[in-house]
């Protein structure tokens, strides 16, 4: 090319998510029957949407309205319902017009971090959910900034970590919270919310909380909604039906935005998020239109109850196996539908393998494991021998080797087959 096209951020766009999808489906060609569990999509997994849900969605079908623009902030009703759900015994309020909707949370992000000053950074966590650490990173054209959550402390965010680090970095403008956690399947207590909140506070930052898994907790365990503990800071939440429905296809998000009077800079900011949305007219009408109706259903509470009693059933049984294993780290997951297996330090090396008996596959697996990180060699080897595709840890801008798996599985004797396969495969390929 006469001159260089190539986004300064380009090669911060990663998302082992999908990517690992490749290997899979070179692996499914070669003869493998893959067991997909890196994507968070409870559909593919099995899930039914129940009828009563689809009657709501073939009702809106019928209205020729469902098939026109919206305003671009979405539709009137709808945004006034979900400010009054927020607005529920809060002493920060919101109105509609503090409720943008974006075509899905994956837009939503884009937006959020592309619209920022250049130089404006926003610290995330790690393991980080790649959609936010890439979309930050491309923006700046810069390797993530990143605050531990800690592994020996329930996957909590390491608040003094967070603190040195806003500290010795000026250009830190916003910190990123991701409660219920993906990739750990983390709920954190309302105390440690409040603390991320002063320490905003005291920094004159703005916090982003994605809150997709905001009501899927289980196991006694209640989330903290960032609405409850924002007072005067100025915040951004994320949240959306692709999870909690489940309509992960219907690519509808919204965000909340709270104190956007408060401060002059941050209220520019949002503008131009809004304008930026602006040029692609609005989201998609229909998913709108159908939010009130099925959050009003008289089946929707007994529906969310039971999901989360299923998400329980299967996090009590993962960790139940997976704790008994020497060399691993695991904890409890009370919330979302994931679970992070972390290796202890020093136990991975690159020596460990399986045993795998079709010639092809083993050639394969031994040529894309050389010269890559420990935890991705564990886990292409682990799907070479069984077809279970996990993610490797080091894919969620995180310097633990592990990976995360899901609770997905909706044949309750396959998912069990699932988690005691890869437990015992762990511990196949520690003594290797």
């Amino acid at each position: 090319m006469r001159n260089n096209i190539v986004y300064v951020g380009a090669h911060e766009l990663r998302y082992e998510i999908r990517e690992i999808v490749e290997i899979g489906n070179n692996l499914r060609d070669m003869g493998l029957d893959i067991c997909w569990e890196n994507i968070g999509d409870p559909v593919h997994k099995g899930e039914k949407v129940p009828s009563w849900i689809k009657e709501i969605i073939k009702d809106a079908v019928d209205k020729d309205s469902s098939f026109a623009y919206c305003p671009t902030k979405g539709l009137d009703e709808t945004r006034e319902f979900l400010a009054n759900i927020c607005n529920k015994g809060k002493k920060t309020q919101i109105t509609k017009e503090d409720i943008i909707f974006f075509n899905g949370i994956g837009d939503a992000i884009s937006k959020i971090y592309n619209y920022l000053r250049k130089e404006a950074r926003v610290i995330g966590p790690s393991p980080a959910y790649s959609t936010h650490s890439s979309g930050e990173a491309a923006h700046a054209g810069e390797d993530p900034l990143m605050y531990k959550l800690d592994p020996n402390n329930n996957w909590f965010p390491d608040l003094k970590c967070l603190r040195n680090k806003i500290n010795n970095n000026q250009a830190i403008s916003g910190i990123l919270v991701i409660n219920p956690n993906n990739p750990t399947g983390t709920v954190y207590p309302g105390d440690v919310m409040k603390e991320i909140v002063r320490i905003a506070e005291e920094y004159d930052l703005f916090i982003i909380c994605d809150e997709i898994y905001l009501n899927i907790t289980y196991n006694g365990i209640v989330s903290t909604p960032l609405s409850d503990v924002i007072n005067s800071v100025c915040g951004i939440s994320m949240k959306g039906i692709s999870k909690e429905l489940p309509w992960p296809g219907a690519r509808c998000g919204w965000i909340e935005i709270y104190n956007k009077d408060k401060d002059p800079v941050f209220k520019e900011y949002i503008n131009t998020v809004l304008n930026a949305k602006m040029l692609e007219v609005c989201s998609t009408t229909l998913p709108q239109q159908i939010i009130p109706n099925l959050l009003y259903s008289p089946e929707y509470k007994e529906h969310h109850i039971e999901r989360n009693e299923r998400y329980e059933r299967r996090s009590r049984f993962a960790y139940d196996t997976f704790k008994r294993i020497d060399g691993i780290i695991v904890n409890q997951t009370n919330g979302a539908f994931y679970m992070t297996v972390a290796f202890k330090d020093g136990v991975l090396n690159d020596k460990q393998k399986l045993e795998i008996s079709n010639k092809t596959i083993r050639n394969y697996i031994e040529e894309i494991t050389r010269d890559v990180e420990l935890d991705k060699r564990f886990v292409y080897y682990l799907l070479g021998v069984t077809g279970i595709c996990v993610v490797p840890l080091t894919g969620f801008s995180c310097e633990l080797y592990g990976f995360r798996i899901t609770l997905l599985e909706t044949n309750y004797e396959k998912y069990e087959w699932i988690i005691k396969t890869v437990a015992g495969k762990i511990r196949e390929y520690l003594n290797s």
